[in-house]
């Protein structure tokens, strides 16, 4: 056999593509799958005549590959991961790097980076997205884990992925966990980005009672405009789709939700670091909710919706909600990068968050002309706190919150649900609001528990206590913050 560049262990359909796709750029693979069925099929089907080579045991792959070895791994995030690791571990020099490309927890990247240093290996955790079209032609990559195995994949992994203004969509995110983290974290803005275009499409379909054609229409035009993404462009593409009778195929599908977890790791992540991930968590609750399709049928029996017949006109009330999904798309960006800020802080990540939009401005699910806004953003001030206060997205969200407003009171007067678009609006007035009520929840919390608080007429870090009845003496609980 020839010396591989690099070996690829799983070939499911994002193994496949991936493997064809660093084939075409030069480099020579040897793959292996659990399954000899699978590697015989792949070989004599689209991997015929390229550069790639298959191994029957773990034995052999590792035997091919030229040092230091680098094996990916391409199979089911949790267990199956590290099964494929303790195999692999005996047959490995010092140096040799494994990398896991799946969707695995970040806490789980980092566990396995500090278990295979400590044995002299090096690990790679790497997000890869863009379903099987991006890992066939170029997806976003977003690696982690130990940096000193990163020059050694570096060119691979550039030369395999999207490209945006003539820079690869990949590059080293941080040490440990960061990788798969920035990947979470994608993902859950992937969640909010379907979420708020599935609301957008309700509010025309039951609220203006547009036919999916009609909202075909509309979403080729948003797209050509600042909602110009891969996730609006397919959403045209599925509404004119015709299923084998002539009728929308949409209609035809159940409105049960599925997934796969990355989202609520997003939301368990937000809670866990007192980051209100508002937009994304609604998002993955929306989901769950849709998921209870028996109960919901069985409920519109007992509780049937009103059907109000509210007035709008359709130009006006599609601009509307056009500018309700840009403003709630900022929200979600905004939190998403909210929480990796956070991240960065607890676990000493130096994450670079232009790096990271630009990153996603090509190759992946969620790319967007919107993501290069967020690059200049980051660009312009490194130092950037919030995305809201850069200037760009102030004047967007300026110009859109009337109408933005519009949107979720038309969504309540029709009865039709809006959760993430009204998070989002629900986020924005908290955030920019001077004062809010969590003076009388201090108190409160005070009143039964002693848990102390702050007074607006003292320094910031003295706390107090209240004998609210008269008979609870002075002593208080102890004091903390999320």
């Amino acid at each position: 056999m020839s010396q591989a560049d690099i070996g690829l262990i799983g070939l499911a359909v994002m193994g496949q593509n991936l493997v064809l796709n660093m084939a075409d750029h030069g480099f020579q693979v040897t793959v292996y799958n659990r399954s000899r069925d699978k590697t015989d099929v792949f070989l004599a089907g689209t991997a015929q005549g390229k550069s790639i080579q298959g191994a029957y045991s773990l034995e052999e792959l590792v035997g091919t590959l030229s040092h230091p070895r680098k094996i990916m791994l391409m199979v089911k995030a949790g267990h199956v991961v590290d099964d494929f690791i303790e195999q692999l571990v005996p047959l490995l020099d010092k140096g040799d790097i494994i990398i896991d490309g799946g969707n695995s927890l970040y806490t789980d990247s980092t566990r396995r980076t500090q278990y295979l240093a400590s044995l002299g290996l090096r690990f790679i955790g790497t997000g890869v997205s863009g379903g099987e079209e991006g890992a066939r032609f170029g997806p976003s990559i977003m690696p982690g884990g130990q940096a000193e195995a990163w020059p050694y994949v570096k060119d691979i992994f550039q030369a395999i992925s999207a490209k945006s203004e003539g820079e690869a969509c990949c590059d080293w995110v941080g040490p440990e966990g960061a990788g798969h983290y920035v990947k979470m974290v994608h993902n859950g803005i992937e969640y909010g980005d379907m979420q708020l275009i599935s609301e957008a499409y309700q509010l025309m379909r039951e609220g203006l009672g547009m036919t999916a054609d009609e909202c075909h229409e509309v979403f080729a035009e948003w797209n050509r405009g600042v909602l110009d993404s891969y996730l609006i462009e397919i959403t045209a593409d599925i509404l004119k789709f015709k299923d084998t009778d002539g009728a929308p195929l949409v209609d035809k599908i159940l409105d049960a939700a599925g997934q796969k977890g990355t989202g609520k790791w997003t939301g368990i992540s937000s809670l866990e670091m007192g980051i209100p991930l508002t937009l994304i968590t609604e998002s993955v609750y929306a989901r769950c909710l849709s998921a209870l399709k028996n109960e919901r049928v069985e409920a519109a029996k007992r509780y049937p919706r009103p059907h109000p017949t509210v007035e709008v006109e359709r130009e006006v009330m599609l601009q509307a909600i056009h500018d309700a999904l840009y403003a709630s798309k900022i929200i979600s960006y905004t939190q998403g990068y909210m929480l990796m800020a956070e991240a960065a802080k607890t676990f000493n990540w130096p994450l670079n968050y232009g790096g990271i939009a630009l990153m996603w401005r090509g190759g992946c699910i969620i790319r967007s002309r919107f993501l290069g806004e967020i690059k200049r953003a980051y660009d312009e001030n490194a130092n950037l706190n919030n995305l809201l206060q850069a200037p760009f997205f102030e004047q967007a969200m300026k110009q859109a919150e009337s109408n933005w407003r519009q949107a979720v009171m038309f969504g309540i007067q029709c009865a039709i649900p809006t959760p993430a678009l009204s998070s989002a609006l629900a986020f924005f007035d908290g955030y920019r609001s001077e004062r809010v009520a969590a003076n009388l929840l201090q108190a409160q919390r005070d009143y039964f528990g002693a848990h102390t608080y702050e007074r607006v007429d003292q320094p910031r870090g003295q706390w107090f206590h209240t004998d609210w009845v008269g008979s609870g003496g002075n002593i208080s609980s102890t004091t903390y913050e999320v």
